[in-house]
């Protein structure tokens, strides 16, 4: 009988570091939606810098919510976020990466996530600054809330 070495196995520093968020599209986008999913991958990568970042941690985030949620490049390369009709968008402009919820002024926002465009009479907006910290469970509970209203068919009547 042949005897086997052990494997010598070593073992690893913690690191210090933390991961940075993927800025590929996740695994759960179906077919159909890759070319908007290049799309906004590109445009992850192209902001290189915290907004980048932070689009791709509410994009995840979004993903992990609704798991089969539709991604679409819209208004000149604005990504969109659907679920039988739009979640939300991911807007990145200089100093703000913006979630605006289509149906926001009819969800219930108990986490007061809602900080931009509380004015209109349908869609509510979140401003995510540089150094924020987002509350991702609230967050999460916004987006699932987005999407059954969507599911639900019933319509947003204008306040």
């Amino acid at each position: 009988m042949k005897k086997t070495a052990a494997k010598k196995t070593t073992a690893r520093k913690p690191s210090s570091k933390k991961a940075a968020p993927s800025t590929r599209a996740p695994k759960s986008i179906a077919t159909s939606d890759r070319a908007a999913a290049k799309q906004i991958d590109a445009k992850i990568k192209e902001l290189g810098d915290w907004r980048g970042e932070t689009l791709a941690r509410v994009r995840a985030l979004i993903h992990d919510a609704v798991p089969k949620v539709v991604e679409e490049v819209k208004w000149g390369g604005v990504p969109v976020f659907e679920q039988d009709g739009i979640i939300c968008t991911g807007e990145t402009y200089k100093a703000v990466v913006k979630l605006t919820f289509a149906k926001g002024a009819a969800l219930k926002d108990p986490k007061n996530l809602f900080n931009s465009s509380l004015e209109g009479n349908v869609r509510r907006a979140l401003d995510i600054r540089q150094g924020e910290k987002i509350n991702e469970a609230a967050l999460k509970a916004l987006i699932r809330e987005a999407a059954e209203l969507n599911s639900s068919g019933k319509t947003v009547k204008k306040k």
